[in-house]
C-alpha cells in the first residue's frame, strides 16, 4: 500500500536524485557548520538544519532563511566526513520551498531564481540585466548609482549585452530542462 513520504523522505529523496547521500548518515559532528563562511547570517546552522529535517520539522525547517544564506563555496561538502553535501541539501531546500510555495515573506532569493529559471527558459541563457528592476533598489540610492557604473563599465567593455542573446534550439533545452525539474508557475 503506498504511503505518502514524509518530509524528511522528500528531502532524502531529492538528495538521491542529484546523486548524492541522503541526510540519514548524517552524524551530527557540526563539521559543516564549522566551514560555513555565512553561519553566522543563519537561522540555524547547517548541522542543525539536517538534524530539524531528520526529525521532520518541516514548516519549521521551512521558515528558517539558512537555505538562501549559503554562499555556495561548497566548504561543508568539502569536510563533511560522511560525504553528505549540505551545500546540495541548500539548493534542494531552496527548489522544494519555491515548489511548494513555503518561503518567508521578503526573501530575495526565491523572486531571483524564478526571474533566472525564466529567463533560462526563455532564451536558454542568463542574462544579468534582466533580473536588475526587481532588486535594483535593495540597496537605496547608492547602491542603485553603483549598480548603473558597473554595468555601464561592463556594457562599453563588451561584457555585458544590451539586449539577451539567446542558443539555438531553445525548445529542445526547454525539454530537456522540464524533465530535470518541474517548472510549474516558472515558465
Amino acid at each position: 500500500m503506498w504511503k505518502k513520504p514524509s518530509f524528511s523522505d522528500e528531502i532524502t529523496n531529492e538528495m538521491y536524485a542529484t546523486g548524492t547521500r541522503g541526510l540519514n548518515c548524517c552524524i551530527q559532528c557540526a563539521t559543516c557548520s564549522s566551514a560555513c563562511p555565512a553561519v553566522q547570517h543563519m537561522d540555524a546552522t547547517p548541522r542543525r538544519l539536517i538534524g530539524m529535517i531528520n526529525a521532520g520539522l518541516r514548516d519549521e525547517v521551512m521558515k528558517l532563511n539558512t537555505f538562501w544564506m549559503c554562499a555556495s563555496c561548497y566548504s561543508c561538502s568539502e569536510h563533511c566526513p560522511k560525504g553528505i553535501h549540505p551545500s546540495e541539501l541548500m539548493y534542494v531546500l531552496k527548489r522544494y520551498s519555491i515548489w511548494k510555495n513555503t518561503f518567508k515573506d521578503g526573501v530575495v532569493g526565491p523572486d531571483f531564481s524564478r526571474r533566472f529559471v525564466r529567463t533560462i527558459m526563455r532564451t536558454g541563457k542568463s542574462y544579468e540585466p534582466g533580473y536588475a528592476p526587481a532588486f535594483i533598489f535593495e540597496g537605496g540610492f547608492q547602491g542603485l548609482l553603483h549598480e548603473m557604473q558597473t554595468g555601464l563599465k561592463l556594457m562599453s567593455k563588451g561584457r555585458m549585452p544590451l539586449l539577451p542573446s539567446r542558443i539555438k534550439r531553445v525548445d529542445n533545452f526547454r525539454r530537456v530542462l522540464s524533465r530535470m525539474m518541474p517548472l510549474d508557475g516558472i515558465e
